[in-house]
């Protein structure tokens, strides 16, 4: 036998970013990629497809090779149409023994195929209501529809958490492929020991306890709920102010906007601070005494796994994934009852030995959130696929 033949096929990964353009999706793509191994797994090679913008955040690798495909820079027309008519043909000529589909959402043809399911309001629909007759409603039952056919015809199909299989594979019912969970990691610049608590009577109006809610202003995270709340802890004298942190759907803000003018018409304790830039939202973590995460729909919960690795306490939703994450770290409420939030908060700002105890808790346990053992599970599960997977 020659050399040639003896020599082993070159097995090659394809990654489909035309529809990671943003926040988690982003993130969880360069991360994977910063940590990842590919060669200890069977991949000699990986090429990502995207728009400029996405593969720009990516390190440069040996073994990495970024397709720059003006399509996908452009409006979501443009980016269907390149993947239904030419992701599958790049793919063959590229000589991919995998496909690899982060987005969700694929209609072309080639395979094997592997994805992703990052987001859980398509699969909810108590939570869909909450848009009401809009344009939001229509695209997340397309979402829906579409996730739905992937999840389905994967061969492969990655979740975040045990909750989110469970809604998701309750709704689609089956798939051809293989499932795992592999949680997201969590950047270390947000890595901070716990500090110490003080008694809040050392906080005044001058110096305040200050209660932090990062996330985008959306319908199921119930801003205005949070800022219900805290309007009833300073009715009681409480020393406190909000801070919200993130970027917003139109509607929601406009909602939160009527609750402000209402609560705190002239800014005194609860400010909205628009979206902050994910490289410096850590130093918003270490500037707050406790965190306050209120959605009812969540996927994984990146936000909340950052406050349990900023070393805070943490007063948090009881709804969808949150326990699977937090565990013993936190104190729950109902996101939708104003009272049930404040009573929460009390709790934690009356108790500095309750809020220590807690947040000692949360951050051991954000130490099992890795990106390192994100990256390594993701490959190996993704070589699992491509050799369960018929040449």
């Amino acid at each position: 036998m020659t050399e040639i033949g003896c020599k082993k096929k070159q097995q090659i990964l394809g990654i489909d970013a035309s529809n990671i353009r943003g926040g988690g999706g982003v993130t969880h793509l360069v991360e994977v990629l910063k940590n990842a191994d590919p060669v200890t797994h069977g991949f000699s090679k990986i090429i990502v497809w995207g728009g400029q913008k996405t593969l720009d955040k990516i390190d440069d690798r040996s073994w990495l090779e970024k397709s720059y495909q003006p399509m996908l820079n452009k409006n979501i027309l443009y980016r269907t149409f390149w993947q239904r008519f030419k992701l599958s043909r790049l793919a063959r000529q590229a000589g991919c023994s995998l496909l690899f589909v982060p987005g969700g959402s694929y209609s072309g043809n080639f395979r094997p195929m592997a994805t992703f399911s990052q987001n859980l309001l398509p699969f909810e629909w108590h939570e869909i209501k909450r848009y009401g007759f809009s344009m939001a409603t229509v695209r997340l039952i397309l979402l829906h529809m579409v996730q739905s056919c992937t999840f389905k015809k994967a061969e492969g199909l990655i979740f975040l958490t045990e909750f989110a299989k469970e809604v998701v594979m309750r709704s689609i019912k089956t798939t051809r492929g293989t499932t795992t969970i592999i949680p997201h990691g969590i950047d270390q610049r947000f890595l901070c020991a716990p500090r110490p608590q003080l008694p809040i009577n050392e906080y005044s109006e001058n110096r305040p306890f200050r209660i932090l809610y990062v996330s985008m202003i959306d319908m199921y995270k119930h801003q205005w709920q949070v800022a219900e709340a805290v309007t009833i802890l300073r009715q009681k004298g409480l020393p406190v102010m909000l801070e919200l942190v993130g970027p917003a759907y139109h509607p929601a803000l406009k909602k939160l906007q009527r609750t402000l003018d209402h609560v705190d018409p002239d800014g005194k304790f609860i400010y909205y601070l628009g979206a902050v830039p994910y490289e410096e939202l850590h130093v918003k973590y270490s500037q707050a005494d406790i965190s306050v995460f209120a959605s009812s729909c969540e996927t994984f919960g990146q936000i909340l796994t950052e406050a349990m690795c900023a070393g805070l306490p943490i007063a948090c939703s009881n709804k969808s994934a949150m326990r699977e994450l937090l565990g013993d770290g936190g104190l729950y409420f109902d996101p939708e009852d104003p009272q049930n939030i404040a009573i929460a908060i009390e709790k934690l700002i009356n108790s500095p030995e309750l809020r220590a105890r807690l947040s000692v808790t949360a951050f051991e346990r954000a130490h099992s959130f890795s990106w390192k053992q994100c990256a390594e599970d993701t490959f190996h599960f993704l070589n699992q696929v491509r050799s369960n997977s018929p040449a």
